[in-house]
């Protein structure tokens, strides 16, 4: 019953490829068992490098073919994307107003969200948890657009997006947990927690190829969305992170790498 309603294959595809992206976090986040710290250098530029990444997914994965697909709904083609994007960067702050958690790098009393007695440690995992759920929903949004009937999106674009994920998912890691280890906690335990932020990609992942696949006059608004919380992500952490270092030059520089090669990629794989 539930497969004439839904169609498996994009999900199980879409659950295959956040569990491939979750496990570059673990990797990113395994570097712990290797280094107490990371050079700040390359820090800098593998953040750049997401940075870039993000943005580039954004737009050629996630907006351009929401643009396409919103000028045959009978409405302004410039609405649904509009629309979509704007709440999906509104969705994260308003989760970041109430999510409590901490960034990597500041102090207790710089918390965010509804005050807390948890500890340091357990904010921290929870801002680096709250980077990774646009990331989970884009891919999920992707694949059951390469599935619908529609056609807008390609199974190529997906996929893209799935591999420019994990590539920049593998510094995020090393950003889990290497201050989880600077916070004193073991090398267990700082790897433990670093990947576990992860563990929402997949749930998020299957969310969003669920519910576009069930109710596809939403996926250039759920394609939007997507966009719009990814480019919160990348412009309130990503890029302040790898900015706040003193390589702003050479975070700029992987950052605009990170762009061309998945506008390289989205063009030869999503065409």
């Amino acid at each position: 019953m539930v497969n004439e309603v839904i169609n498996m294959q994009p999900v199980l595809l879409t659950l295959f490829a956040t569990l491939c992206t979750w496990s570059s976090i673990a990797l990113g986040a395994a570097t712990v068992f290797l280094f107490r710290k990371v050079n700040r250098r390359i820090l800098d530029g593998s953040l750049g490098l997401a940075a870039g990444i993000m943005i580039s997914v954004s737009f050629f994965s996630l907006l351009a073919p929401a643009i396409v697909l919103s000028a045959h709904m009978g409405v302004p083609t410039w609405f649904p994307v509009t629309v979509g994007f704007l709440l999906g960067g509104v969705s994260l702050w308003l989760i970041d107003k109430v999510l409590p958690h901490v960034h990597p790098g500041c102090p207790i009393d710089e918390a965010e969200g509804i005050r807390t007695t948890w500890r340091r440690n357990r904010l921290l995992v929870l801002a680096l948890t709250l980077h990774h759920i646009p990331e989970g929903l884009a891919v999920g949004v992707a694949f059951g657009s390469a599935f619908s009937s529609l056609g807008i999106t390609s199974l190529g674009a997906a996929i893209t997006l799935a591999i420019g994920i994990a590539i920049q998912n593998f510094p995020e890691g090393i950003a889990a947990s290497m201050p989880l280890r600077g916070e004193g906690m073991s090398r267990k335990r700082s790897f433990f927690y670093g990947q576990l932020s992860g563990i929402v990609e997949p749930i998020a992942g299957v969310a969003g190829v669920l519910l576009v696949t069930i109710s596809q006059p939403i996926l250039p608004y759920a394609l939007g969305f997507a966009a719009g919380a990814m480019i919160f992500v990348t412009i309130e952490d990503l890029i302040p992170e790898c900015q706040s270092g003193g390589n702003t030059d050479l975070a700029t520089l992987f950052a605009m790498l990170g762009f061309a090669l998945m506008m390289v990629l989205s063009v030869a794989l999503g065409a």
